[in-house]
């Protein structure tokens, strides 16, 4: 058993047939153990993460505006927060690997996106509000500022730690290219591994970073200076679209990119395309009322979305004009996830 503990801790991150050979292994060699010693002890509590119905931990009666789902471009939308706990505030979510992910207050809620009817389930120790997930080709993983991540066991509620070596702290995002180079967003800026987590170069070190993407080769992301571009993997990094404030959103569009930034001279969040791989960005918010709050943009197809303070928002024609397809819910802010051609809506106070 100690063994396979060795072998999970020192193994940078897993492909999903190596994490379902050591999972049999480690229940095998669990069952075989006929008495509890130093040797086959249950495992430790930080070690794996399980999860239960959300229903198990409070009833689902008052569970309403906490996520909304769309499935028909907008034009409708199904609020599917039964199963969560009342006045659940959301504070974040996710959606990948054929999953919905809900960040609260008091810990993470889980459920299939392929479900009609969704069953949300609590990940019993993902219990800290800071702890978020991302997904890449690698599978899904589980990060918390505090620098410690975990991958799922595909096909399971276990969660197994990874990058133990990793050694900074105030983490904010966790982003893996297609080629299998990691990054991880810092306070401090960016970390980079190019070999699954074995060891870390500071690629950044210019202040924090919060959201990644990446298309053909250019990787561009959110910084204190506005959006930062990189073009050679990224080993080194310049500021493309700076209007005196912070990034808020970058986002992967149609033959490019779409960016969320404030500018200090009209305090409103500007909202941005570029086609010519983050180059040069036109804007696309004439037909959007001006504001400090605002914190999505998507797009589904032909369409572009934004989660405006009025309500969510649909573009047509790439943003020259807007409509408004679910007004907001009191002074909250929809933030938006896609998955497929489904949207996710989580209204939020102060946009983001």
């Amino acid at each position: 058993m100690a063994c396979i503990f060795a072998a999970l801790f020192h193994q940078p991150i897993l492909s999903h047939a190596q994490l379902q050979f050591c999972f049999l292994l480690f229940i095998q060699s669990f069952f075989a153990c006929n008495q509890v010693s130093e040797e086959c002890q249950p495992y430790p509590a930080n070690l794996v993460f399980n999860s239960i119905t959300a229903s198990q931990q409070q009833s689902e009666s008052g569970a309403a505006n906490i996520v909304f789902q769309s499935a028909d471009g907008g034009q409708t939308w199904q609020d599917i927060s039964a199963g969560l706990p009342g006045g659940l505030q959301a504070e974040g979510f996710f959606v990948g690997d054929g999953e919905l992910y809900l960040r609260a207050e008091h810990g993470m809620y889980r459920s299939s996106t392929t479900s009609k009817a969704p069953v949300w389930e609590k990940e019993l120790s993902i219990d800290d509000r800071s702890t978020a997930v991302s997904a890449g080709p690698a599978g899904v993983i589980a990060y918390n500022n505090g620098g410690h991540f975990f991958q799922k066991l595909y096909g399971t509620g276990v969660w197994l730690p990874i990058f133990t070596n990793f050694q900074d702290q105030s983490v904010r995002t966790v982003f893996e290219t297609p080629d299998g180079s990691v990054f991880v967003g810092c306070d401090n800026g960016i970390f980079k591994s190019a070999d699954h987590g074995k060891t870390w170069k500071h690629v950044f070190e210019d202040g924090w970073v919060i959201h990644m993407v990446e298309s053909g080769g250019v990787l561009i992301c959110t910084n204190e200076q506005g959006i930062l571009r990189s073009t050679d993997g990224g080993e080194h990094w310049d500021v493309v679209l700076s209007e005196g404030g912070v990034g808020i959103a970058v986002e992967r569009i149609e033959g490019g990119f779409a960016a969320i930034t404030y500018n200090t001279e009209s305090k409103t969040r500007r909202v941005r395309t570029s086609a010519d791989g983050g180059k040069t960005w036109q804007p696309i918010d004439a037909g959007l009322a001006p504001d400090p709050l605002i914190a999505s943009i998507k797009q589904v197809g032909g369409y572009f979305f934004c989660g405006h303070p009025d309500g969510i928002l649909r573009s047509a024609d790439r943003g020259k004009t807007w409509e408004l397809l679910l007004p907001a819910i009191g002074k909250k802010v929809f933030n938006l996830s896609v998955s497929g051609n489904v949207i996710y809506a989580i209204p939020r106070d102060g946009g983001c």
